[in-house]
C-alpha cells in the first residue's frame, strides 16, 4: 500500500512539474505580457528601461525558464537576435511551450530592427 502512494505521489509531483514548462506562457502571464510589449515596441534594441525590467524576469527564478530565455535574447537584440540567441528561440520553437510561446519565439528569432506589423498585430491580440 505504501509502495502504491508512493508511486501516486511521484506521478502526481512529475505532473506539476511538466505542466509547469508546458504552459510557460501562463504560468506566468504577466512576464509573457512584458516581453511581448517589449518586442512589440522595439526599434533596433530595447530601451535602458526595458533591458531593466528584462534583467528582472530573468533573475526571477519562479518565472518559466523559456520566459527567461526569451527575456535575454530581447535584452541581447541589437538590430536582430544573436545567432546564440536564435538558436534558443528554435530550441523553444520545437519544445513543449504554448502556441503563443512559440509563435513569440519565432517573432523573437525572425526579429529584423524592428517586428513587422503582421508580427505588432499578432502581440497586440496576446494583449487583450
Amino acid at each position: 500500500m505504501k509502495i502504491a502512494l508512493t508511486k501516486k505521489l511521484a506521478i502526481a509531483a512529475l505532473a506539476v512539474l511538466f505542466t509547469q514548462f508546458a504552459t510557460a506562457d501562463h504560468h506566468n502571464p504577466t512576464a509573457f505580457r512584458e516581453i511581448a510589449a517589449i518586442v512589440a515596441s522595439l526599434n533596433h534594441f530595447p530601451s535602458d528601461a526595458d533591458k531593466a525590467k528584462l534583467a528582472e524576469i530573468v533573475a526571477d527564478e519562479s518565472i518559466a525558464q523559456d520566459l527567461r530565455t526569451m527575456a535575454t535574447t530581447v535584452a541581447n537584440i541589437n538590430h536582430a537576435a544573436t545567432a546564440e540567441g536564435k538558436a534558443a528561440m528554435a530550441t523553444i520553437q520545437a519544445g513543449e511551450a504554448p502556441d503563443r510561446g512559440k509563435a513569440l519565439a519565432g517573432i523573437i528569432a525572425n526579429l529584423n530592427h524592428m517586428p513587422s506589423d503582421a508580427d505588432k498585430a499578432t502581440i497586440a491580440g496576446w494583449m487583450e
